[in-house]
């Protein structure tokens, strides 16, 4: 009977499993878009054991941790460490399987993504990312468009008018998200 229930629990919160964006605000790229959350004690202990690869668009946002382990993981992997305003802090590049990766004192949590994705996004410590469900990003992404209509109407500097669109709109304001991340 428990069994029974823990199976069923268990597929409901595979179902409702939300997938996050990753995205590069220092270096204006995606990193991911379909990076999911491992925020409860048993999804963070399993982590990506028993996958047999990790897609380009896929990732594993540890949530919270200071340093992962990589013991059943048949394939290296790119750590990202990032602190608590989503800043990296230390990368990782090709890291092997069945190893212990360094812990970060500093770090709250650790992104897990294919091999080469630090290379190409050049992510370095410092960057600061964002990590948000794909509709927010969508809708983010919508109001810089409509930034970018107004400013080629108005005849002003693209950049210009996007910068001053963000400060305007709380969404720049990584409070607001962090909230509402990890609503599951």
């Amino acid at each position: 009977m428990h069994l029974i229930v823990i199976s069923e629990l268990l597929e409901s919160r595979k179902m409702n499993k939300r997938t996050y964006c990753v995205y590069n605000q220092t270096r204006e790229c995606f990193l991911s878009l379909g990076v999911t959350s491992a925020d409860t004690t048993f999804s963070r202990l399993k982590g990506l054991i028993g996958r047999l690869k990790l897609r380009v668009d896929e990732g594993l946002w540890v949530v919270p941790s200071c340093g992962v382990h990589t013991f059943g993981v048949l394939f290296p992997l790119d750590l990202i460490y990032l602190d608590e305003n989503h800043q990296v802090i230390h990368t990782i590049e090709h890291f092997p399987s069945f190893r212990i990766a360094p812990l970060r004192t500093q770090a709250t949590s650790v992104l897990e993504l294919p091999t080469h994705t630090i290379f190409s996004s050049q992510t370095q410590p410092g960057d600061k990312l964002l990590i948000c469900a794909i509709e927010e990003i969508a809708r983010r992404f919508n109001k810089a468009e409509i930034a970018e209509l107004r400013s080629q109407t108005q005849g002003t500097d693209t950049h210009v008018a996007c910068q001053e669109t963000a400060k305007q709109d709380s969404w720049v304001r990584d409070g607001d998200l962090r909230s509402s991340q990890l609503k599951v």
